[in-house]
């Protein structure tokens, strides 16, 4: 939702384009490749929820799958590799240590994450990274976990962020991916 408010923007003469990407275990990889191949990006930010308080910027995407709770399509796998030939992790591409200063400068909790887990969203990262290596693509791309919305946690006692607060961070990322591009 927070990143649909993006879509179709321009900042800078780059126009934002937003997919959503189904958590489907074995069509991650086809589904991001063939985004990829069809906008030819300048950079590629990829977000997915979490239980954190702070907006993640992810530093590292690992090379496995360990879910706790089962994908759209019913699989769970447990200690799976994601790319056989990929090594045991990527590093992101995006400034994120530029992105976590911006956004808590302009009062938005953020910090630098280490794991982005071993569910869809670290999938959904390290397909990306491993995209950029086989391509030898160097553009700007990684991973930034978002809060649930409020709605979303009612009863829980867990963390959350409004959409218009996410949404901003998003923008924000944005901003400082395409200030590093320039």
């Amino acid at each position: 939702m927070a990143c649909r408010r993006l879509d179709g923007e321009n900042y800078n003469g780059y126009r934002v384009a937003v997919e959503e990407i189904p958590l489907r275990f074995h069509e991650i990889k086809g589904i991001i490749d063939g985004h990829i191949e069809a906008y030819r990006p300048s950079a590629v930010i990829c977000t997915g929820q979490s239980g954190r308080p702070s907006i993640s910027v992810e530093r590292v995407a690992l090379n496995i799958a360990d879910a706790r709770i089962p994908y759209n399509c019913g699989m769970k796998p447990t200690d799976e590799t994601l790319s056989k030939s990929g090594p045991v992790a990527y590093f992101t591409k995006l400034p994120y240590r530029s992105v976590v200063e911006r956004l808590k400068h302009s009062g938005i909790p953020a910090v630098v994450s280490n794991s982005a887990g071993a569910f869809g969203c670290n999938q959904l990262f390290y397909h990306l990274m491993d995209y950029l290596a086989r391509k030898e693509a160097k553009f700007p791309a990684g991973f930034i976990h978002v809060p649930s919305l409020p709605e979303q946690v009612i009863d829980r006692g867990t963390p959350s962020m409004t959409v218009e607060l996410i949404s901003e961070a998003i923008k924000i990322a944005v901003e400082t991916v395409i200030q590093c591009i320039q």
